[in-house]
C-alpha cells in the first residue's frame, strides 16, 4: 500500500511540474501575442517610439541652442554697425 501511495505522489508530482511547463509555456505564447497586437494598434495609428522621439527631442534643443546663440550674435552685430 505504501508503494501504490509513493508511485501516486509520484504521478501526482509528474502531472503537476508538467502542468506548470505548460502553463508557463502558454503564457510566453499569450505575450508575444499580445505584444504583436499592441504593435501592429500602435503602427496603425502612427505612434512615435520612443527611441526615435528621443533623437527628435535631442535635435530640437540643440537647434534651439544654436539658434539663440545666433540671435545673440546678430544682435551683436547690429549693435557694433548702429554705432560705427
Amino acid at each position: 500500500m505504501a508503494q501504490n501511495n509513493s508511485k501516486i505522489f509520484d504521478e501526482l508530482a509528474k502531472f503537476m511540474s508538467n502542468a506548470a511547463g505548460a502553463a508557463q509555456s502558454l503564457r510566453k505564447e499569450i505575450d508575444q501575442m499580445v505584444q504583436t497586437q499592441v504593435e501592429r494598434v500602435m503602427n496603425n495609428l502612427n505612434i512615435v517610439r520612443r527611441e526615435d522621439f528621443e533623437v527628435v527631442r535631442d535635435m530640437a534643443e540643440k537647434a534651439r541652442t544654436e539658434n539663440a546663440a545666433l540671435g545673440a550674435r546678430i544682435a551683436e552685430l547690429e549693435k557694433k554697425l548702429q554705432t560705427s
